[in-house]
């Protein structure tokens, strides 16, 4: 195998799922002498880590590997090669399909088998031409990833413990895009919180796309709940807090909900989507909740933690979407009072049963009800922000601000906050008096070291 050095960029797209994957791949490759670019033109290898969740994901995909095409064109006159690579989701569904319209993309693979990359790779070389990778392995892809890592780059990190869906929502591709539930075992996953509280990071946000689904074995062959892993990781040396993303209200389960109560490390923010407030368009979408078993969640979570922060996300305009459904989110939504919220208008996912619907929402309507519910979500997250100037908060700081002696960390809620303080103070948390609100964030000053 050629030895020389070599450098790979990578362009992610999507949910922070992608984001850990993509560092993944990373680590992957480092053995076979890649190192991380951020020069697309000078790479040898560049891949696209694809999302399949916003509207018209795959045309995007065809767009910038055409842009790709070029520069591989111009290595190949300099006498370099540029190999390229499409993963994720969109390359899980397209398959066979993106060669056949981009005919320069050398690798298709999937999320289950991107720990597959270095075969990958050399069967390219060895044969000549694309290969494609789509099937699901039978391999825990997770199982040869922890030996060897590139260090962290932070105080703060992704853990992927779950993958996979089973819910089917009739809007989503997630299933058949990232297969059924998986759990990682509790063992794989202290090991990899352990390796990156040694290498500094003091925030763990544990991932999944339906993360409070989560059951891993332990030693012993017994089934923990997410309640049980977080229990675990609390007493990791080094790890100060514990987030974790995305969660379904069907399993917001009363010992998770008692965790954020009895365990500190655990961040008073909750990711909660519940896409609509109408019960027949959430029976359409088949998330087997109603809103008001939504709110009775948020009740049982207030409850045991007055102070969380709620946030969630929102479908508008999903096939047969009436004046009256939409009433029902914005009701929704005032009942809540969200810290933050994602929206978006439908788009229809090939092969998922809500594109097959003959009842469509025209996109005008949509884009009227979006910019209603956006507006409504705006003043919200707005007053959650005022309501912090005059409070003392714990402050995990990141990286340097923009301006000179300026500091970004986070809040327990997950507010961007800009303080004044030395450098030497990054990767601790500072107790910091809140004296401003941004836009997109909170400004204080440094009181004392926590």
């Amino acid at each position: 195998m050629d030895n020389a050095p070599k450098k790979v960029f990578v362009k992610t797209y999507g949910c922070q799922m992608n984001v850990y994957d993509s560092e993944r791949m990373r680590d992957v490759l480092a053995p076979l002498g890649y190192a991380e670019t951020v020069t697309p033109e000078e790479a040898d290898l560049i891949i696209l880590n694809t999302c399949h969740i916003r509207e018209k994901a795959a045309e995007k995909v065809y767009s910038e590997l055409g842009k790709i095409r070029r520069m591989k064109r111009v290595r190949a006159e300099q006498g370099a090669e540029m190999l390229i690579a499409v993963a994720g989701c969109v390359a899980q569904a397209e398959g066979e399909e993106i060669v056949r319209r981009a005919p320069a993309v050398d690798l298709v693979f999937g999320p289950q088998t991107y720990h597959r990359l270095p075969q990958l790779l050399a069967r390219r070389r060895a044969a000549g031409r694309a290969v494609v990778e789509t099937e699901f392995p039978a391999e825990d892809k997770f199982e040869g990833l922890d030996a060897k890592a590139l260090p962290r780059k932070g105080v703060a990190a992704f853990l992927t413990v779950q993958e996979g869906c089973d819910k089917f929502c009739s809007f989503c591709v997630v299933p058949y895009t990232r297969g059924s539930e998986f759990s990682r075992p509790i063992e794989q996953v202290l090991t990899e919180a352990r390796r990156m509280a040694a290498q500094g990071v003091k925030e763990v946000t544990l991932l999944g796309q339906n993360v409070n689904a989560y059951h891993g074995l332990d030693a012993r062959g017994l089934s923990i709940g997410l309640a049980g892993l977080v229990g675990e990781l609390s007493r990791i040396e080094g790890i100060e807090r514990l987030r974790y993303t995305t969660s379904h209200p069907r399993d917001m389960t009363e010992d998770l909900i008692a965790a954020h109560a009895e365990n500190p490390r655990l961040m008073p923010y909750l990711h909660l989507p519940v896409q609509s407030g109408s019960d027949s368009i959430l029976k359409a979408m088949n998330r087997g909740h109603t809103a008001d078993s939504y709110l009775r969640v948020i009740e049982r979570v207030r409850s045991a933690k007055p102070d969380m922060a709620i946030s969630g996300d929102f479908i508008v305009g999903f096939p047969g979407e009436t004046d009256r459904d939409f009433e029902s989110t914005l009701s929704l939504v005032r009942d809540v009072g969200y810290a933050s919220a994602f929206s978006f208008k439908y788009s229809p996912r090939p092969g998922t049963p809500a594109a097959e619907s003959d009842r469509q929402v025209p996109d005008g309507e949509m884009s009227a009800r979006l910019h209603e519910l956006q507006t409504l979500i705006h003043a919200q997250q707005t007053a959650f922000n005022a309501a912090m100037v005059g409070r003392t908060v714990p402050v995990l700081l990141e990286k340097p601000g923009r301006d000179p002696g300026q500091l970004v960390g986070r809040s327990p809620y997950l507010q961007s906050v800009h303080v004044q303080a030395d450098p030497t103070l990054i990767g601790t948390i500072v107790d910091t008096h809140i004296t401003g609100v941004g836009t997109n964030s909170l400004s204080g000053h440094y009181a004392r070291a926590v």
